[in-house]
């Protein structure tokens, strides 16, 4: 399984923007599909995003699409979740996973297979 270490969170006002990191070590990263997940405090997991193993593929929640876009570098094992348009209800702590198996990676039920990093915290502003 890869490690998992996600970079990027902080502190932006409503409609401003922030790009996540999600860096990978510890196996080929190509073999791995990426989601992102969020989670607000006393809210459920929630997916966000996921890609593909070579990014031909991306998938969102309905309320972030044409906002966020989730990209991937597999010669820097890094994944990527840009964000545009951030609104206050956006504010979670963010996570990255990563799976072999694309179905674990954009479902919050099958996720806890994957790898899991310790998540990046974002917060916006209104």
């Amino acid at each position: 399984q890869v490690q998992l270490v996600e970079s990027g969170g902080g502190l932006v006002q409503a409609g401003g923007s922030l790009r996540l990191s999600c860096a990978a070590t510890g196996d080929t990263f190509s073999k791995y599909a990426v989601g992102w997940f969020r989670q607000a405090p006393g809210k459920e997991r929630e997916f966000v995003a996921a890609i593909t193993w070579l990014g031909d593929d991306t998938y969102y929640r309905d309320s972030v699409k044409g906002r966020f876009t989730i990209s991937r570098d597999n010669a820097k094992n890094t994944a990527y979740l840009q964000m545009n348009s951030l609104r206050p209800e956006d504010t979670a702590a963010y996570y990255c996973n990563a799976h072999t198996d694309l179905l674990v990676v954009v479902s919050t039920t099958r996720a806890d297979a994957g790898s899991w990093g310790r998540g990046t915290q974002v917060t916006v502003s209104s």
